[in-house]
């Protein structure tokens, strides 16, 4: 990872698409789900989508206030709360974050790999491994899992380097 987070592999890409594919899934999703994507939804899920590095509430709102001057805490977190319910971004608990997820339309397990030093994220896509260690545990314990979200904090190969 570079010092704004992104890999070898979100360098070469072309960032522009990556958003445009990003709001055209959520158009898909929200119609099949009959859930609106309103102006300020879609204006918001474009502004976690401006970097491939988690982006807090508080700097989306800094960046939406540079536009619309009486943007609001709440309809920032209103809008983050919608994009969550209709799985288009991920919440990163550890860091207060958000972050565009790349797999909108695939089942959700919820898994990071989080680099401790420049906070770049990678999501764990294929993890069945992961999944079938976790369904293990809970069969031993008679638990019923009902959501999963794994958070792995360590360092990225650029921060490995520096160091």
């Amino acid at each position: 990872m570079n010092d704004n987070g992104e890999t070898k592999e979100s360098q070469q890409h072309d960032h522009g698409l990556c958003v445009a594919d990003a709001i055209h899934a959520a158009e898909r999703i929200c119609e099949k789900n009959g859930a609106r994507l309103t102006d300020i939804r879609r204006h918001v899920l474009e502004l976690v989508w401006t970097r491939h590095k988690p982006i807090t509430a508080y700097e989306v709102l800094d960046l939406l206030k540079a536009e619309r001057r009486n943007a609001a805490p709440p309809t920032v977190y209103r809008a983050l709360d919608f994009l969550l319910e209709q799985r288009l971004i991920h919440r990163i608990e550890s860091l207060n974050a958000f972050i565009g997820c790349a797999s909108p339309d695939a089942a959700h397990r919820g898994g990071f790999f989080i680099c401790s030093s420049c906070h770049g994220v990678e999501e764990i896509r294929d993890s069945e491994l992961l999944r079938k260690a976790i369904r293990h545990e809970a069969d031993e314990v008679d638990f019923t899992v009902t959501s999963t979200m794994i958070e792995i904090m360590g360092l990225c190969a650029t921060c490995r380097g520096r160091a």
